[in-house]
């Protein structure tokens, strides 16, 4: 109880509470960017689809439809940088809809949720 009340573990805190909670502002939540990033990276599959979409715009510019390839690969770099600058609002929407995300991303040090 001491170690708890010293600030050193944060409390568990169960998906539905969360759920219900996190509206209503009665919790605080920390999250990991880094890690945030790799998690919404490898769950969101986003090699999987960037890279055709830029694979597609190399053919197409290297076939000569320069304008097409060129929208397709800007298309594939912007869709990564968006989802990379956004991981850590994606994460906690994908927690507060999922109880299996929100066990595994508190668990596994990404996301940290304190009682205000």
């Amino acid at each position: 109880m001491a170690d708890a009340a010293s600030g050193e573990f944060a409390e568990y805190v169960a998906h539905e509470d969360f759920r219900s909670g996190l509206p209503a502002g009665r919790f605080r939540v920390i999250v990991d960017p880094k890690l945030a990033r790799r998690y919404v990276s490898q769950r969101l599959l986003l090699v999987v689809v960037v890279l055709p979409v830029i694979g597609v715009g190399i053919a197409l510019a290297l076939t000569g439809r320069t304008w097409p390839g060129a929208l397709l690969i800007a298309a594939g770099v912007l869709l990564n940088r968006v989802v990379m600058w956004q991981a850590g609002r994606i994460l906690l929407h994908l927690a507060l809809r999922d109880a299996k995300t929100y066990e595994q991303v508190t668990q596994g040090g990404v996301m940290e949720v304190r009682r205000v």
